[in-house]
């Protein structure tokens, strides 16, 4: 539409080279020719593989996911190169080696499949042949990791490994018996304990089938509907393209898992708007890059983590309960970033978008049936339907909906599209859960997450809000740099069992570490997110990197709010007090963005920014006496604020009178 014209100021191409700047998963050559073709057909073959085991059942554990590792490996050195500086001075042709790669990572995926019964009928015992097949494929998982993801994870990984064999050598508490190389080939590539563990397995099972939702969705149109849809919404408001940016953000996450992605393609649109309107660069990225990070939250989808959490927490729990625990947290988040934008927005006079700059809001909202996958998949998943069958049904719908859009018309070219799209996004994921579970493999073998655990609790002297803080810094570290699963398989291993230990409900455990490897994206020094949305807004990376802290705080108070209060996650209580808990945090949250911000009806002096941060932090801390005193607080200063602006409308009124 026009009036996207009017405020992008981005071409494709150059969200294309700060995606590749700050998303390794962006890197990927441009092939055509041959090479093209047999990379396309990869893809494709690789969906319908999918395809056809969501519908007729997944073959057995290690076929299943080994299938999907050799597709994610080849794939991945034909499509990544092993330097991206190379790919930009504009040799796009295969080295020989990456040829190579690709050719041994079909031999590493079809040697289960292929040797199935001779590999089961060796009980454990390796032959010369599958030692060299184990150390292969952690080798070649290792650079496929190194190529989509980047270094800290692969990393990691290398220093796990590194633990598992060196044990008798680690000092103190860490020291443990030691893996010999044959055990932890063992391990690695032959048990579901390592590489073929379970967060490969999600990966080749519910992940790859949203991943390829998320990829029908693109298609039928859905991606730019959420930025008119929010401009429709809260474009007239004050500091309206803010509020775009957050409200498109967190359509955006529903079905995106990459919040640097969604900072270049949503902030493409949004951030030119906000500075346009007034907003300092550093604030406007900022804007974009909280709210980006803050789709990874959003359920239903949660950038694909939730169904790992299924898997990981067990006990009965589904994925239903996970994306109704992560709902009120969410929205909390969102409604902080709103409200302090709103306040910055009345603190420096912003208005909101003309009437001229907002679209036609009656032909937007009669655009709503594109939303109606969505909706199913939360439907499908409360009514007791399998997850995969819910994706199915779901990319079924996205087609129909797609071809009742007149302007984009779902055909047999754009369904073939989409496959091979929800493929190439899936690759990374796979490579990543791959190194993850190698460390899950390790962690299981040598006993390190407990002993992890117990060193956090001693350190904090069983205390549970300094083991929260202690685990929310494991948190922040451990989540710097990886993408969104690989980032809950890391934190949950390593970080959640110290808080489960001190009989914190697992899934307050486990959402508490993914909260804080999320907001890693946003938190310097390493907030990728932040810096991608510099990029787009041409503001200082470090500042706009502080700036989101800032405007992400209900994500640093939120989680500790869940683990002391599992009320906020619906977890055994009653809806009259969920909605007390959910009234605080929100008062709460008012409270603490006027005090961080400086603005609430004017200005708002330091004793009063003070007053008010400390009524906040009482209302969110959950308990009946914090909460009285922290409202009386709250009403206080409301009521200041309210007299002052009473006794500024006087001379007015009498004025007029």
């Amino acid at each position: 539409m026009e009036k996207d014209k009017e405020f992008n100021t981005l071409s494709e191409e150059e969200q294309q080279e700060l995606l590749e700047k700050y998303d390794p998963e962006a890197g990927t050559r441009k092939l055509k020719g041959v090479l093209g073709w047999v990379v396309f057909f990869g893809l494709l073959t690789f969906s319908l593989f999918q395809v056809y085991t969501a519908i007729f059942g997944v073959f057995t554990a290690q076929i299943q996911r080994s299938i999907h590792l050799g597709f994610a490996l080849s794939l991945i050195f034909l499509l990544f190169p092993a330097n991206r500086k190379k790919k930009k001075s504009g040799k796009f042709q295969i080295a020989w080696y990456d040829g190579v790669l690709a050719l041994l990572s079909i031999v590493v995926g079809a040697y289960w499949p292929v040797m199935f019964e001779t590999i089961v009928m060796g009980v454990g015992r390796l032959s010369t042949l599958d030692f060299s097949i184990g150390i292969l494929a952690v080798i070649l998982v290792l650079e496929a990791t190194r190529r989509t993801v980047g270094l800290p994870i692969t990393i990691i990984a290398v220093l796990f490994l590194a633990y598992g064999f060196f044990g008798p050598y680690m000092p103190g508490f860490l020291s443990h018996r030691g893996l010999s190389l044959e055990r932890l080939v063992q391990t690695m590539f032959f048990t579901t304990e390592g590489i073929l563990g379970t967060p490969l397995g999600v990966s080749s099972t519910f992940i790859f089938l949203f991943l390829l939702f998320g990829a029908f969705l693109v298609k039928t149109g859905v991606g730019q509907y959420f930025n008119d849809l929010a401009v429709a919404v809260a474009g007239r408001s004050v500091g309206g393209p803010a509020k775009v940016a957050i409200f498109s953000s967190a359509l955006q996450g529903t079905i995106s898992g990459s919040s640097v992605a969604n900072v270049v393609t949503s902030g493409s649109f949004t951030i030119p708007m906000m500075k346009k309107l007034g907003y300092r660069k550093e604030f406007a990225g900022a804007v974009e890059a909280t709210a980006s990070t803050g789709g990874q939250l959003m359920p239903p989808i949660m950038g694909a983590a939730a169904f790992l959490m299924v898997e990981f927490i067990g006990g009965g729990i589904t994925y239903w309960d996970i994306a109704k625990a992560a709902a009120i947290p969410a929205v909390l988040y969102f409604a902080g970033i709103w409200i302090m934008t709103h306040f910055e927005a009345k603190r420096i006079g912003l208005k909101g978008l003309t009437k001229e700059q907002m679209p036609n809001r009656k032909e937007v909202f009669s655009k709503l049936y594109l939303l109606l996958p969505i909706v199913a998949v939360v439907v499908l998943l409360m009514s007791g339907i399998t997850v995969m069958h819910a994706a199915l049904y779901s990319i079924l719908l996205c087609i129909v909906s797609g071809f009742l859009n007149k302007q984009i018309r779902m055909g047999f070219a754009e369904i073939i599209g989409a496959l091979v799209d929800g493929a190439r996004t899936a690759l990374s994921v796979a490579s990543a859960t791959a190194a993850a579970g190698i460390i899950v493999g390790i962690v299981t073998k040598t006993g390190l997450g407990l002993k992890l655990a117990n060193g956090l609790i001693d350190l904090a002297g069983g205390e549970i809000l300094l083991t929260l803080f202690f685990t929310m810094i494991a948190s922040l570290i451990l989540g710097m740099g990886s993408p969104t699963t690989a980032n809950y398989v890391i934190t949950s291993t390593i970080a959640a069992p110290a808080l489960i230990l001190l009989s914190v409900p697992d899934l307050s455990a486990h959402l508490f570490v993914f909260y804080f490897g999320i907001i890693a994206d946003i938190t310097p020094p390493v907030a990728l997110a932040a810096f991608a949305a510099a990029g787009v807004a041409g503001g200082e990376p470090i500042r706009t990197g502080i700036t989101s802290s800032k405007l992400a705080i209900a994500a640093f108070i939120i989680p500790y709010m869940f683990v002391l209060s599992p009320e906020l996650l619906m977890i055994n209580t009653t809806w009259t007090e969920v909605i007390w808990v959910v009234f605080t945090a929100f008062t709460g949250m008012i409270a603490i963005s006027a005090g961080v911000i400086g603005f609430w009806m004017r200005k708002v002096f330091i004793v009063e920014r003070i007053v008010a941060v400390v009524a906040g932090l009482l209302l969110i801390y959950p308990g009946a006496i914090s909460d009285y005193i922290g409202l009386g607080f709250f009403v206080a200063l409301l009521a200041i604020q309210y007299l002052w602006k009473y006794k500024k409308d006087q001379p007015v009124k009498s004025l007029q009178a």
